[in-house]
């Protein structure tokens, strides 16, 4: 593999509340019967809140015309909600060690009525999708309430989309990462081994084309890259939203520059300092709750799948692994149904019957719905960036014996999304370890954390993690829980208040609060 010094050379030049059953019985908005925030040895709730500063140096935004978010953007249009979009140049290496920018890609998004004046929240939602597209997808579903008083700017992860998207990977290697080894395995081997060895050749690839700077892709970097934006902006303090595996990146930041802080909205946390095998069991604990949802709301619509939706799901993902779709591959479908089902929306009628409507004529022969879901899904939370950012930021990867037995286990317990999400914990085996990224000592601001019942990008057992760190940084959190399917849970106007009254003077909701779905 021909080595390129990707960073330091090449980019060095580049200068609400959804609709549906919920996933528990019904409840009104409310907190815990004792309505106390939770409790710690952090600053006291009567000081006065720092506020987030509003830039002084602002960086020239234009419309996203000709960028990936073009068709988004218009989307967002329609929902009242202006997406713009900028760059800006950002150190590779903060320490000096290794030379050279790159070019980070911003996206904001904002109403005509958003005050000029208003402090901006960085919006960072790590390898799960780029922040750009996140953020779009939430314009589009509904963010008025949030972008009533404030911007939103999202910054995508380095190597990801519009942060100099990274292209290491060849296009068969790449393929067949995507479908898992399916149609990699020979006769002496099994999809394990399959993707055991485009991992290995993938690690090969990427870590070739980046060197020397392979080992900055991590959240740790990813948090720096936030400090240059301050930096950039001219201000002391910002306010800080993570959603999904971006809670990594949001606690490295909390972690280095802990006197920058001055709101932390932990959305839809991953779980931190996990194993990868455990991470990924939540994803698919997530996955199987989401699909649950859209299953109940398939059957309350009388939808195309019929009485039972998600026995016929099961059942196209059997056919799928015998190969009945190809090339189709069981992950691409599988991959289709889970982004699918991220978007709460404010139509989730018309999607469920779109996604019921597309799942049933792969069943009769016609693939097309579903490999065009397939391929979005790819391009959006599957790119090369989004490999090395997962590999460099997981722990603890599992080998061969490990997977195969995860593969059986979860076959069974998670039947639509199991097996595959253990095949895939083999894509980052060959990856080189890092040392995990920091976590803060201490935290300043009080912190907001939002969850959801049916998370198919991270799963619900990421909470208990993000508020072990809260409370051993010192700092007081309140936790809510959106009981809807989807995410993040900002799709709900319900999380959106707590998020604005919380934006406005750090004031938490009760502790243990819930949103209906």
């Amino acid at each position: 593999m021909r080595r390129v010094a990707l960073m330091a050379v090449v980019l060095a030049t580049c200068c609400a509340c959804g609709a549906g059953p919920s996933l528990r019985p019904a409840v009104a908005v409310e907190g815990r019967t004792d309505g106390s925030p939770a409790q710690s040895e952090g600053p006291s709730p009567d000081a006065p809140p720092v506020d987030p500063g509003v830039p002084t140096d602002d960086i020239p935004w234009r419309d996203c015309t000709g960028t990936s978010l073009a068709d988004q953007a218009l989307a967002a249009s329609s929902a009242g909600v202006i997406l713009e979009c900028a760059e800006f140049s950002a150190p590779i290496d903060v320490t000096g060690a290794i030379d050279g920018n790159f070019t980070a890609g911003l996206t904001r998004a904002r109403t005509s009525s958003t005050p000029a004046n208003a402090y901006p929240i960085v919006f960072t939602s790590g390898t799960d999708r780029s922040s750009g597209n996140s953020l779009a997808m939430l314009a589009t579903s509904g963010l008025t309430t949030v972008l009533a008083d404030h911007p939103v700017v999202a910054l995508d992860r380095r190597g990801i989309d519009r942060s100099t998207a990274i292209d290491c990977m060849t296009p068969e290697i790449r393929r067949g990462l995507h479908d898992l080894g399916q149609f990699d395995a020979d006769s002496t081997g099994d999809a394990a081994d399959a993707v055991a060895a485009l991992g290995h050749d993938a690690t090969i690839a990427c870590t070739d084309y980046l060197d020397p700077q392979e080992l900055k892709f991590g959240a740790d970097s990813a948090a720096e890259d936030i400090d240059a934006l301050r930096t950039r902006w001219g201000v002391e303090t910002i306010a800080l939203w993570s959603a999904g595996s971006g809670s990594d990146i949001a606690l490295s930041y909390a972690a280095a520059h802990p006197d920058n802080l001055a709101r932390l909205i932990l959305d839809s946390p991953a779980p931190v300092a996990t194993d990868a095998a455990t991470e990924a069991e939540s994803r698919v604990q997530g996955e199987e709750a989401a699909l649950t949802a859209f299953a109940q709301r398939c059957v309350a619509l009388g939808c195309s799948l019929g009485p039972d939706p998600k026995k016929a799901v099961t059942d196209l993902m059997e056919r799928a692994r015998a190969d009945e779709f190809q090339p189709l591959s069981a992950a691409a479908v599988s991959n289709a149904i889970s982004a699918s089902l991220w978007t709460a929306g404010t139509n989730r009628e018309q999607e469920t019957r779109s996604l019921s409507d597309a799942l049933s004529a792969l069943g009769t022969g016609n693939a097309s719905p579903i490999r065009e879901r397939a391929a979005r899904a790819e391009n959006e939370v599957d790119g090369d960036g989004q490999f090395i950012g997962r590999c460099t930021d997981g722990m603890q990867w599992p080998g061969i014996g490990r997977v195969r037995e995860l593969a059986d286990t979860w076959g069974t317990n998670y039947p639509v999304f199991g097996r595959e999400a253990a095949l895939g914990l083999l894509a980052c085996a060959s990856w080189p370890s890092t040392a995990n990224s920091p976590l803060p000592n201490q935290l300043k601001p009080a912190v907001l954390v939002l969850s959801g019942q049916g998370d198919p990008a991270v799963g619900n057992s990421g909470l208990s993690t993000v508020t072990g760190v809260v409370t051993n940084a010192g700092s007081r959190f309140a936790t809510l829980d959106w009981q809807g399917a989807g995410h993040p849970a900002a799709q709900s106007t319900c999380a959106q208040q707590a998020m604005r009254a919380y934006l406005t003077d750090a004031s938490l909701p009760s502790n243990g609060s819930v949103c209906p779905a």
